[in-house]
């Protein structure tokens, strides 16, 4: 990776053009629906009432500019790393012996996720909390997603975009610093401390995917007999909803094509992840469908669904699915209902000192319970932090 000390960081605000919003509602008018077959609610896909109530909500109800000024009441950069554009939040804390975060987010999200963790993250007295918790946050869109734009080149896996975020710390002027992600954000950040340990002060995840399903009999060998049969059935789990996830793995540019013309099509795939992730769990509730809209808007308006499905492939040509070995870093892990992870996988690939299940959640959990993912991250941090 090459890198030039000192490159531009310049102030950015999302505006976007009224004309794409008026593009957006035409289409949306225009959509043309498939059939569905008689009762077959989720079990095909995304139900057809369901995406049709919601898009009539995004064409008439939905006000992105209201959303767009959530995200704008927050100071934001754009600079240059290793010949990519990198959008980032950049948000300090009234503490001054507050510890630096950068936080990842995952697909389908972006940085809106983060809206209501911010506050109470580097504001802690503010909020209620000890003051002794507070964090600078740096909070980046991923290369390929809004706001940091297309990638223009093969690479941009889980390990050059922790080299990049290193180099964005290194260059905001923090030399230690800890990490923090969920779903893709839990695999960059503990990347981070395997790439810079003597920086990375600690690193904490939330829906940690690589914890799930076992590679292979020696690691299911690794496990209780209750463990065992989690992971076994989490496998079976998976491949029954994994069909997104081999599409961009293998072929995104194909998708691409589908999720850049058709704003009903690219909310229907989104929604795989979003709302069809566990349905019928009473105890975790759906995001909110208006977070659900902004960060689906935010893909259509920027033109990057395409790009962003890139990051699945990449991955892959990383070595997303060898499991590698763990960092010495100090790891949290934040199990949420839905996320599925178990101790017992993630101990092969990170040095966990903290672990903590809750009943109920989601794997979006900044979105679907961002009052306990906070109370988390303080938790696991206040160990961590340099006196």
């Amino acid at each position: 990776m090459t890198d030039t000390d000192g490159s531009a960081i310049t102030p950015f605000r999302i505006d976007i053009p009224q004309s794409r919003l008026d593009d957006l509602r035409d289409r949306l008018s225009r959509t043309r629906w498939p059939d569905e077959l008689p009762g077959a609610g989720w079990d095909y896909g995304v139900a057809l009432p369901y995406l049709k109530d919601l898009v009539a909500y995004w064409a008439d109800g939905y006000d992105w500019r209201a959303h767009e000024a959530r995200i704008n009441a927050f100071p934001q950069f754009t600079t240059a790393v290793d010949g990519q554009n990198v959008h980032f939040l950049h948000v300090r804390s009234p503490e001054p012996d507050a510890l630096p975060l950068i936080v990842t987010h995952g697909w389908p999200s972006t940085v809106h996720d983060f809206v209501d963790v911010i506050g109470p993250l580097t504001d802690p007295r503010a909020h209620g909390g000890d003051p002794a918790d507070a964090f600078h946050l740096i909070v980046p869109s991923v290369p390929g997603f809004p706001f940091s734009g297309p990638t223009r080149e093969r690479g941009w896996g889980t390990r050059r975009i922790a080299l990049a975020w290193d180099a964005l710390m290194r260059r905001l002027g923090y030399e230690h610093y800890g990490a923090q992600g969920g779903d893709f954000g839990a695999l960059v950040s503990p990347e981070l401390g395997r790439i810079a340990p003597e920086r990375v002060v600690g690193v904490h995840v939330n829906a940690l995917v690589d914890a799930a399903t076992a590679q292979g009999p020696e690691e299911l060998e690794r496990l209780s007999e209750a463990d065992r049969e989690r992971a076994q059935a989490n496998e079976q789990w998976w491949y029954a909803h994994s069909g997104y996830a081999v599409q961009m793995s293998t072929r995104p540019q194909t998708v691409a094509y589908a999720l850049n013309d058709s704003p009903a099509g690219q909310l229907a795939w989104n929604l795989e992840w979003f709302v069809d992730h566990d349905p019928t769990a009473t105890r975790q509730p759906l995001p909110d469908r208006d977070a659900v809209l902004t960060n689906v808007s935010a893909f259509w308006l920027t033109g990057t669904a395409g790009s962003a499905a890139r990051l699945y492939r990449e991955a892959g040509a990383d070595g997303w699915g060898v499991r590698p070995a763990p960092s010495g870093v100090p790891t949290g892990v934040a199990d949420f209902l839905g996320d599925r992870a178990l101790r017992g996988l993630a101990e092969l690939s990170h040095r966990v000192t903290h672990w903590t299940e809750f009943p109920a959640g989601g794997h979006f959990a900044a979105l679907q319970a961002p009052d306990l993912l906070v109370g988390d991250i303080r938790t696991f941090f206040r160990g961590l932090r340099t006196p």
